[in-house]
């Protein structure tokens, strides 16, 4: 059988590095052709001696224009697309404009630029790696979207899920960063913590499963076994479960359609914790229900929201602001921003990058 070529961008990030795991788990089955990391030029190099790499590109250093060349003209089967944040956007546009395999785990992608996107993945679609994605997925199978009651996305509740809420003003850059469950990139795991992430998901799902959003929910499952679930219409629910990990998502994308044997991912039913589930609270988690609002109204806000987003975790990290301040910072930008509907893609590029100038500029 031939191996399948591969890209990874964003190789030297959380993702990559679980994907480097895969791969080398799987090397009569997998290649890598071409990969991309940021600033990381060490490691990059080291990557690309391991697994002789023929094309590598340093977007710090490089143009970005010549890694999208890369995408347009190199021979591969399937791109994993790690990259942080609305920098991953071009990426995915030229892949899946291309007509080829696309595993997402840059969720910024389709909550910017879904409406754009979709029409690129009607014969073929977006192989999820987010592992929330990734078990919808696999729950869906070959159902039919009449056949689904609702999508139900599971939420760690992120670093402060059980810390007191008058100690929010507190809150320091390391507490932050320490997710009580997976090892994650500063972005996500603050992400986490307010739970932005999880709105992004759930405007992710809307368009990777084409659900309508009063069809999709997320529910906080504290031990992330449960990676998510799907309720159908005669209420029976078909849930992923495994120990928290993201190679498994990963492999699910490379190898889809089939489940190939791995045994680096451990999950021992006798020795798991009790599983449970509370509702997100929206004292604690404002920003997700902000999020809902956003992608309920569709158009540019999707865009200026999370370029919002990472500004203020830009801001935050630089410890200009805090943790509390969020809220109010994005929420007051888009209440003073004007909606475009359909925005095209050099439009949603130049939004993001003004309105994360504007906010940055300002402190």
């Amino acid at each position: 059988m031939r191996k399948k070529k591969i890209v990874i961008l964003g190789i030297t990030g959380s993702i990559g590095e679980s994907s480097c795991n895969v791969i080398r788990e799987n090397t009569d089955l997998f290649d890598i052709v071409l990969a991309s990391a940021h600033k990381n030029q060490s490691k990059l190099t080291e990557l690309t001696q391991e697994f002789s790499i023929p094309n590598t590109i340093l977007t710090s250093l490089d143009d970005e224009d010549n890694l999208i060349k890369l995408l347009e003209d190199l021979d591969y089967d399937i791109v994993i697309n790690a990259i942080t944040g609305s920098a991953g956007l071009k990426s995915s546009y030229t892949v899946l404009k291309r007509g080829k395999k696309l595993a997402l785990a840059n969720k910024e992608s389709l909550v910017m630029a879904g409406h754009i996107l979709q029409k690129y993945t009607l014969n073929n679609p977006i192989l999820p790696v987010d592992s929330e994605h990734s078990a919808i997925f696999q729950c869906l199978g070959s159902h039919q979207k009449h056949e689904v009651d609702k999508l139900i996305i599971t939420a760690s509740g992120g670093s402060f899920r059980d810390r007191p809420l008058h100690t929010f003003k507190d809150i320091t850059i390391a507490e932050t960063l320490k997710h009580p469950n997976w090892d994650m990139g500063a972005k996500v795991t603050i992400d986490s913590a307010t739970m932005m992430n999880k709105g992004l998901e759930v405007i992710e799902a809307h368009w990777l499963f084409n659900m309508p959003f009063e069809q999709i929910q997320a529910i906080i499952h504290p031990q992330s076994i449960i990676h998510s679930m799907v309720k159908f219409v005669d209420g029976s629910h078909i849930a992923q479960m495994s120990s928290p990990s993201m190679q498994l998502p990963i492999l699910y994308a490379l190898s889809h359609p089939q489940h190939i044997p791995y045994q680096q991912v451990k999950t021992d039913l006798l020795t798991m914790p009790d599983l449970t589930f509370r509702a997100i609270d929206k004292d604690r988690y404002p920003l997700f229900f902000l999020a809902l609002e956003v992608g309920l109204e569709g158009g540019i806000f999707p865009t200026i929201m999370n370029s919002a987003n990472e500004a203020c975790i830009s801001l935050f990290l630089d410890k200009k602001i805090r943790f509390k301040d969020f809220y109010a910072i994005i929420s007051e930008h888009l209440l003073s921003s004007n909606q475009i509907n359909n925005p095209n893609l050099e439009t949603i590029i130049n939004i993001n990058e003004s309105t994360f100038k504007e906010i940055v500029g300002r402190y």
